[in-house]
């Protein structure tokens, strides 16, 4: 198949989060034709590609599952463009990770490149199989540098933002409409705090010449009983994407500052930022290599949970970064040939 072509079978291989099985095993099956039974580690619906023969090792990591349709058709090319689920996020990616394992220069090239097809991405962090794939697979952990090809509009982004998701509850007193002096609305409570939230700017982080912006978004709101009654409780859902200068704890405490006006705040779920890799020749090497502008990733990856591991790893892919979780999702064809390309320079 050419790289068009698998991008093809993979977005009209539906995997939305939830459902990736089929993917997977479809994955499974292609790779059975190149690689041995040893070096083929299905855990879960997440698969591993490859295993260390001694040679520096490198990863290739992507997810594999898209977020729920809204109603896109099949993959269809126009005006230079593939349409449908996943083409940016991130299936152009996987596309090419799946030809760069199956390039017999790069099998036989100087590094063992290793590649981590996963599920669970797209859903809170608590269910990114990621994690599970790094614990089932220990020998992952030993990598000297990682390539998540998230989209990136073929810029090289390091680093990426931490994310906290929090319940910030407003409490007020029931009460008749007709009399709502005889309550306390929850809701309206809540309207000063909102509207500063509304107002206030991303605040701008410079690490090693690269900006990052801290931002807090309201993302979901419930409230009410009914329309003749003053709300007794008012809750919405705080998104806070953090710089890589805070600790988890660090931007807990920041989150929950922000939140004093409220009565209860309750956090959800975090995922830590991502620093950038300082000193590592591998990342050296494939700026260079690409020429791709170096940039910093607001939104939060994978490359995060790496760090964790002790796996330097940058984000870098074919895929549009706008395009992400749009209904008429594309990606440049021609950004396929340059990742590809790049990459194999890179691994060669």
């Amino acid at each position: 198949m050419s790289l068009l072509e698998t991008l093809v079978w993979l977005v009209d291989t539906p995997s939305e989060l939830g459902d990736e099985a089929r993917l997977c095993t479809a994955l499974v099956d292609r790779f059975a034709a190149r690689y041995e039974e040893d070096s083929i580690t299905r855990v879960g619906d997440s698969v591993v590609i490859g295993r260390p023969t001694g040679k520096p090792l490198i990863l290739l990591v992507g997810h594999i599952d898209t977020v729920p349709s809204q109603g896109q058709p099949i993959a269809f090319e126009e005006d230079g463009m593939l349409h449908g689920l996943g083409t940016s996020d991130m299936k152009s990616g996987v596309a090419v990770m799946v030809h760069l394992l199956e390039d017999d220069e790069v099998c036989g090239g100087p590094y063992d490149v290793v590649g981590v097809f996963y599920d669970g991405e797209e859903g809170p962090a608590s269910g990114n199989n990621l994690e599970q794939v790094l614990q089932t697979v220990p020998w992952l952990r030993e990598a000297e540098f990682g390539v998540v090809m998230e989209p990136t509009d073929l810029r090289i982004e390091v680093g990426c933002n931490g994310a906290i998701n929090a319940t910030v509850k407003f409490i007020g007193k029931s009460a008749h409409s007709a009399r709502p002096w005889l309550g306390e609305n929850a809701i309206t409570k809540a309207g000063g705090w909102l509207a500063e939230l509304h107002d206030r700017e991303p605040e701008l982080f410079d690490i090693d010449g690269l900006e990052y912006r801290e931002v807090f978004s309201v993302t979901k709101a419930a409230g009410g009983i009914a329309n003749n009654i003053l709300p007794p409780t008012f809750s919405v859902n705080l998104n806070y994407r953090f710089p890589p200068v805070f600790s988890v704890e660090e931007a807990v405490g920041r989150l929950r500052l922000l939140a004093l006006a409220a009565d209860e705040v309750e956090i959800v779920d975090r995922a830590p930022a991502a620093p950038v890799p300082e000193g590592n020749s591998h990342l050296d090497r494939l700026v260079e290599l690409t020429g791709a502008e170096r940039a910093a990733k607001q939104g939060w990856t994978d490359v995060a949970r790496l760090a964790v591991h002790g796996v330097p790893a940058v984000n870098y892919g074919p895929g549009i970064v706008a395009q992400a979780h749009q209904v008429h999702e594309h990606v440049p064809i021609e950004n396929l040939e340059i990742a590809f390309e790049n990459m194999k320079k890179f691994l060669l």
